[in-house]
């Protein structure tokens, strides 16, 4: 995958070296000396990685770093800070400025780019959901001011360790903040990814009882864990292990002897962008429940159930099965909203479609056509069912009185139902066009009735000849 890379570093040979590296790989990589020039390319040229060296005058790599978190624009982009210094309360100060990695110097070349691959692929996916979200709060299918800032939510972490002085130290870090659940053992381990809705998995590479590569592989695997963070806890001796385990998709690790405060920084930073990552894929999947459905009612929209009947009418070539449509339209719904308001009239648009819910069958879609039509797709239905489907939806509406919200106002009102089912080599147009036909000679008939039209629409016409006359 190729990606623009910002190197920064006051020392030209490690500048030069480090670009040198990436350029191989067909990285796009420009290059700063100081932290004012770093903060201006981050800007100017929004890079997809930032390589920051700690250790710079005027300002140090920790103040670039809370700047370029602190803006809007920047605060996306992962920073990995290229650093001498090792001690964990740097590590520490660095996480808590905001860098998503550290590598020491001399930096370990399948090190840097196991962590920069990692980091790569996550912000293209996060990259990929907050456009989503931005062109659905652009078209107003869902409110950017609404969102609120991601804050730990009693999170739930499975700590997946057969070291029972480890599960010992684990449950003392995270007892207090998290909900903590201790596996040693590996199936079991699964079973729980699978059935819980947790936030981070926490795994040791040391096992005597399971291949925990294989653990995180499977994780990945699995649709429910896919997105799961994976902590993982190495040995100094593991690190060829940690590597391999970059590629299938660990997210961070804490090296042994473990660092209290450096494990409970990464942890809350591997939350947190959970937490965020969940909140920009609810505003995804949300949008495009807006998109396909109508605000009032919570039916289908006209758009959708067009693609979706035209979807059907293929399958139903195939299958060599009839799909039926019934067009409903409320009876003088002018007058509700002209005497009563319109508030009324959507209170009665909401229950008209909630007497269509009850009335069709859970294969069927219903939709709202527009204004107070509607339409329900049938499938693998032949016309004389879905007529006695649309017999008893009209009973219903005639039957029951329609109440407003407000308690003021009750009315009595029916609906007219066109009905028809489909023939060989029809599009949804063509269908649509004759259910709306059988529509409106329901209503010249005399409204408060059913009328179908038969796939041959020579009998149709005819039939329609003799109530003319």
């Amino acid at each position: 995958m190729s990606a623009r890379i910002l190197v920064v570093d006051d020392v030209i040979p490690n500048v030069k070296i480090l670009e040198a590296k990436l350029s191989v790989e067909y990285y796009d990589v420009v290059t700063a000396y100081n932290g004012a020039d770093a903060l201006k390319i981050a800007e100017e040229q929004l890079p997809d990685l930032i390589l920051l060296d700690v250790m710079m005058p005027q300002m140090d790599g920790f103040e670039v770093c809370r700047r370029l978190k602190a803006d809007q624009r920047t605060a996306h982009i992962p920073v990995i800070m290229v650093t001498a210094l090792s001690e964990a309360a740097d590590r520490v100060q660095g996480l808590e400025s905001g860098a998503d990695d550290f590598l020491t110097k001399p930096v370990d070349d399948l090190a840097l780019f196991a962590r920069v691959k990692s980091l790569l692929r996550l912000k293209m996916m996060m990259d990929e959901f907050r456009l989503r979200e931005e062109t659905s709060s652009e078209l107003g299918v869902i409110s950017m001011s609404d969102r609120k800032e991601e804050a730990i939510q009693r999170a739930r972490i499975l700590v997946i360790d057969d070291n029972e002085y480890s599960v010992r130290m684990m449950k003392e870090i995270y007892a207090e903040t998290y909900d903590i659940t201790l596996e040693p053992n590996m199936e079991e381990a699964q079973v729980l990814l699978r059935g819980g809705d947790y936030d981070l998995a926490v795994i040791s590479l040391d096992s005597a009882t399971y291949d925990p590569l294989r653990l995180c592989s499977k994780i990945r695997s699995f649709e429910e864990t896919r997105q799961l963070p994976i902590l993982t806890l190495v040995d100094e001796s593991d690190k060829d292990k940690l590597l391999k385990g970059m590629d299938i998709g660990i997210n961070d690790y804490v090296m042994r002897p473990i660092d209290t405060n450096e494990l409970i920084v990464r942890t809350r930073t591997q939350i947190l962008r959970k937490q965020y990552q969940d909140r920009l894929r609810h505003n995804f999947h949300r949008s495009m429940e807006l998109a396909v459905t109508d605000s009032l009612t919570g039916l289908y929209n006209r758009r959708y159930m067009s693609n979706h009947l035209d979807a059907m009418l293929q399958r139903a070539k195939m299958d060599y099965k009839p799909v039926c449509v019934l067009i409903m339209d409320i009876d003088f719904f002018k007058n509700v909203n002209d005497t009563h308001g319109h508030d009324v009239g959507d209170d009665v648009i909401k229950e008209f479609s909630c007497r269509i819910g009850t009335s069709v069958r859970g294969i069927d879609l219903a939709c709202r056509y527009g204004g107070e039509e509607f339409v329900v797709v049938m499938p693998d239905t032949d016309l004389s069912v879905a007529s006695g489907v649309a017999e008893r939806l009209r009973r219903q509406i005639a039957e029951k009185q329609f109440s407003a919200s407000n308690g003021g106002v009750v009315l009595d009102l029916t609906c007219s139902i066109g009905v028809t089912v489909s023939r060989e080599k029809e599009d949804s147009e063509s269908l649509l066009k004759r259910a709306d036909e059988a529509l409106y000679k329901a209503k010249r008939d005399g409204r408060n009735r059913v009328v179908a039209a038969p796939a041959n629409v020579e009998v149709f016409e005819k039939a329609q000849g003799v109530a003319a006359r």
